[in-house]
């Protein structure tokens, strides 16, 4: 399922225990909001030299998700803080193409490269689901599972995706 550590340039990239707490710490010292832990929540660690710097987390509803992050606070040596971000996103995609999850989103963030080389294109923002909305930040940006090629469009009167295609 993509649970499997990996390894890169040193650095360590692993699934976390139920509510990430050590990635939630991260997220409250970088100042990044952070979901409050719930069911299904996917959350995903860089460790380098045996320290915390980087995470990322999945807020699920559903077969959607919302991610939080990536935050890493420590470039290490090799590779750079994008780098760590983009491991830890396709780490994130990997278990979540295995958990058959169809959609997440997330904030720009600044971090378009990392966006669009893991395969997410801008969306409008009527196409997040209901149990999704009023996450902080402007933009939206979404990743569908490969295979399946559409997103939920905005339901004519207003209550929010309806899947098509």
């Amino acid at each position: 399922m993509g649970k499997a550590p990996r390894t890169w340039q040193g650095i360590t990239y692993r699934s976390c225990q139920a509510g990430a707490p050590e990635v939630r710490r991260l997220f409250d010292f970088a100042g990044a909001p952070a979901p409050a832990p719930g069911p299904g929540e996917l959350a995903w660690e860089a460790q380098a030299d045996g320290r915390l710097v980087g995470g990322v987390l999945v807020e699920r509803r559903g077969d959607f998700g919302f991610i939080h992050g990536p935050v890493v606070v420590e470039p290490p040596s090799e590779g750079g803080p994008m780098e760590v971000a983009a491991h830890l996103v396709a780490a994130l995609l990997d278990e979540a193409t295995g958990l058959k999850m169809t959609t997440l989103f997330t904030r720009p963030q600044g971090l378009d490269r990392v966006w669009v080389r893991s395969g997410f294109v801008p969306v409008p923002e009527a196409f997040l689901p209901d149990g999704l909305k009023g996450r902080a930040g402007t933009g939206l940006h979404a990743w569908r599972r490969p295979g399946s090629y559409t997103i939920a469009a905005p339901d004519a009167e207003g209550r929010g995706p309806r899947r098509r295609g």
